[in-house]
């Protein structure tokens, strides 16, 4: 099964390295003062927004296609499907994650916090079997 999930994991391993380097030379990481969230007004306000409904998108698009698998396949042929679902899911976020980098670098604490949720959705054949629900290990 591990070698069944090893293509999303590469794919899941090389959106992390390029979202965490591009952070790294465009957002200027080296500087403390980068950490430091901006004054917030109404006119930033639609930045705080951006990882709020990444996160809130992308969880419901996941769950959506894999909604719509047939629960009749046996767990091997529901993997496409997951790996369909799960790079729609890292799409979004990542997308998100460049819109505040290059749209609004001061909220780059918010870009860091997606890029900490998309290395925690790190696809492993526990959440495969989760999401599922298949218990049998």
């Amino acid at each position: 099964m591990n070698e069944k999930l090893k293509p999303i994991k590469v794919i899941h391993l090389a959106i992390c390295a390029g979202i965490i380097v591009a952070y790294i030379i465009l957002g200027n990481l080296t500087s403390v003062e980068n950490f430091n969230l901006p004054k917030i007004d109404t006119s930033s306000i639609i930045y705080l927004m951006i990882p709020i409904m990444a996160i809130i998108l992308s969880n419901l698009l996941y769950n959506n296609q894999l909604k719509k698998v047939d629960t009749k396949l046996k767990l091997e042929e529901k993997i496409p499907f997951y790996q369909t679902a799960s790079i729609i899911r890292l799409a979004i976020l990542e997308g998100a994650a460049f819109l505040i980098l290059f749209l609004k670098p001061d909220f780059i604490v918010l870009g860091l916090v997606l890029i900490l949720y998309i290395i925690y959705l790190r696809p492993s054949e526990n959440q495969f079997r989760n999401d599922f629900n298949d218990t049998r290990l």
